[in-house]
């Protein structure tokens, strides 16, 4: 496939976990992959271009756009999956902890969207997706989420203005509202967690592929916010 034919995603928090099996995923689908994250390492897949950073430093956003659209010409996806979760009463928030959520979830979205959407208006099309939690909508006493509500709720606001804003221009833009899945970030955790769900178990990393990639091959899917969450948002 020719690199102006071959469709590009990029894929942040692409190092381990639900960002580790996007990247196989678009693998799979025939895609070039940019991955990136503070401790990505180098693939040895050459359709794999991997770019280490702080998602939370523009900096970092524009290295990994540029050098995707140098080494595979294009961008035709970007999936914001970084992201960061601090539990914590809200009077017990530090300054620390908040902007390090903000620096993640929210900064880290802002400016490689922004760059990932200028290519995509000079190519006539793309795809953005996010990765946001069922929390941001629906609060659980058991679960302090302050800050996880204001900046994963933010990126689902953006996600419903961004499909609107670009809905003539061929530019989708989509979300997953996750329940807890089996991450190296929560094991240790995993009885407890389930217990959240109404399904009586936590979400699997091919549970969130799976809802990516369908939205992905949704052409007529924009500004949905696409619930994985083992039915927590129907209820109690």
């Amino acid at each position: 496939m020719s690199s102006q034919s071959r469709k590009v995603a990029v894929i942040t928090g692409a190092s381990q976990g639900i960002g580790a099996g996007l990247v196989a995923a678009y693998r799979k689908l025939g895609y070039a992959v940019v991955g990136t994250s503070r401790t990505i390492a180098e693939s040895q897949d050459e359709n794999i271009l991997t770019v280490q950073g702080d998602i939370a430093d523009r900096a970092t956003a524009e290295r990994v756009i540029t050098a995707g659209i140098e080494r595979f010409g294009r961008i035709d996806t970007l999936v914001n999956n970084a992201g960061i979760y601090i539990g914590n009463a809200f009077t017990d928030y530090t300054e620390e902890q908040y902007n390090a959520m903000i620096g993640v979830n929210l900064t880290g979205f802002f400016r490689i969207t922004q760059l990932a959407i200028q290519q995509m208006l000079t190519q006539g099309g793309g795809h953005i997706v996010h990765i946001t939690s069922t929390l941001a909508e629906y609060a659980n006493s058991n679960v302090p989420s302050v800050l996880a509500s204001l900046t994963k709720g933010g990126l689902q606001s953006a996600t419903k203005a961004l499909a609107i804003e670009y809905a003539t221009r061929g530019i989708r833009c989509n979300a997953l509202a996750l329940g807890t899945i089996k991450t190296p970030m929560t094991e240790g955790y995993y009885e407890t967690l389930a217990g959240l769900h109404p399904v009586g178990r936590m979400g699997e990393v091919s549970d969130v592929v799976d809802g990516v990639i369908y939205l992905e091959n949704a052409p007529f899917v924009t500004g949905e916010i696409l619930h994985v969450d083992g039915g927590q948002s129907a209820g109690h």
